[in-house]
């Protein structure tokens, strides 16, 4: 009976994804023990060690159908692990004799840390392609809204006039970094686990690295350089990335919830029959994706604490800490892509409204370009004196209700320095945005 919100079926549609449940999911598991199961009599074989037989026995028989989860489960809550249980159940499926060769010289840690390996990697291929495609709906956002004039602001006032699409492109230069923190963890944490029970491989002698070396090449994946049982740090790293993959994301929600206000109206999410809607204001289309896309991200922020505290390993083998992982490593990947899915929603259909932007951009009256007047008359007459002038004609302006503009048009200490024209052209917010353009220009060309 489902009983979290990732398996529930009212919720977990909405947090996560199908695809990244399947990673995870028992089946899936499984598959993946066997997996490394399988690969390891091969290799063992080729070597020498066991049978021809047995390797071709354990290829043959080792499949998920036989396993009995129910019965597996409920031998793993005695054993406190589930690897006996699985091969005990796949020795008694194989021809008598041939079932002992199955889990030669391998402790548990190693074929659970290297079934977790193999879930990662189909894992972060799928964060990759939702990155991927994040990416190029921001890009041609942002190349869209190159130009388009709004508000930019700080401390939630309005600071400077800046582009939609310098805000996009900031965005997708978070996007972007995160494709490239892939790229570089991927050989960190794609590393297969062989090295018996305290993993110095004594049990297979002087061929321990010769399995060790052969197992990672049948996985396709990266040899160690010593023994991780103990040394979670790649494991945590992943993770970690997950927590600024979905901050990025965060970032980006909060941006849109702002937007989307009623007083702002700057941007609203893509518009879906009864999406958003309240069950008492008909009016209301609420921010729904950013919304659980923010709780999907603190999730997985706080799944990274548990696995930087799961790095604790006493010894040479945990007693404790490694299974801290099993909660949460799982759970930050299924959150994780509840959160891009989120994202690709509203970002790939946001209704953008440069009319509201440009209304709001002129609701200072133009003290939104006081910085702008004041550099400009500082190179004239100085640029302390330029503020004390610019600083006495927003106040008032603020006061008088008039634009920034008909109060220095009005001020002949101004006008002895700087022309009508110039001052048109300084007092639009348009033109002093500074090189957002440009800064768009060079993110957008980076991809």
């Amino acid at each position: 009976m489902p009983s979290t919100v990732f398996e529930s079926k009212i919720f977990r549609d909405l947090l996560s994804t199908e695809a990244m449940r399947l990673v995870f999911s028992d089946e899936q598991l499984v598959a993946r023990y066997i997996e490394v199961e399988i690969a390891l009599a091969r290799v063992q074989a080729r070597l020498g060690m066991i049978p021809e037989a047995a390797a071709l026995a354990i290829g043959e028989g080792a499949k998920v159908e036989i396993i009995d989860l129910d019965a597996m489960g409920a031998r793993a809550e005695i054993v406190g692990y589930p690897i006996l249980p699985l091969v005990e159940q796949i020795v008694a499926k194989l021809p008598q004799g041939l079932g002992e060769w199955v889990h030669w010289g391998a402790t548990t840690q190693d074929i659970m840390d290297t079934g977790l390996v193999l879930q990662l990697r189909q894992a972060l291929a799928l964060i990759e392609a939702d990155l991927r495609s994040l990416a190029d709906i921001l890009r041609t956002m942002a190349k869209q809204h190159r130009d388009t004039p709004m508000a930019g602001r700080s401390h939630m006032q309005q600071a400077l006039p800046i582009t939609f699409g310098y805000k996009v492109a900031v965005w997708l230069s978070g996007i972007e970094r995160h494709l490239r923190r892939l790229h570089e963890i991927r050989p960190r944490v794609l590393i297969a686990q062989f090295a018996g029970a305290a993993g110095t491989l004594a049990s297979l002698g002087e061929d321990g690295f010769k399995v060790q070396d052969g197992l990672a090449h049948e996985l396709g994946l990266g040899r160690p350089e010593a023994t991780w049982h103990v040394m979670r740090d790649s494991l945590a790293e992943v993770v970690c990335f997950l927590g600024l993959v979905t901050g990025t994301l965060a970032k980006i929600a909060v941006d849109i919830t702002l937007m989307v206000q009623s007083e702002v109206a700057e941007a609203r999410e893509p518009f879906v029959e009864g999406r958003g809607s309240s069950s008492t204001m008909p009016q209301k289309r609420n921010p729904i994706a950013s919304e659980v896309l923010i709780v999907t991200a603190a999730a997985v922020r706080q799944d990274v604490g548990l696995m930087l505290e799961g790095m604790l390993h006493d010894h040479e083998r945990a007693s404790g800490a490694w299974q801290m992982e099993w909660i949460a490593l799982p759970r930050a990947f299924i959150a994780a892509s509840g959160a891009l899915k989120q994202a690709l929603d509203v970002l790939g259909g946001l209704e953008v409204d440069a009319a509201a932007m440009q209304r709001n951009l002129d609701l200072s009256r133009g003290l939104i370009v006081s910085e702008a007047v004041m550099m400009g008359l500082g190179a004239a007459i100085g640029r302390q004196t330029a503020h004390d002038l610019v600083y006495d004609a927003c106040r008032e302006a603020a006061a008088s209700g008039k634009t920034l503009l008909e109060v220095l048009q009005a001020m002949p200490e101004i006008a002895e320095h700087i022309s009508g024209d110039e001052l048109v052209a300084l007092c639009d917010p348009a033109n002093y945005t500074g090189l957002a353009g440009e800064m768009v220009d060079r993110v957008v060309g980076q991809g």
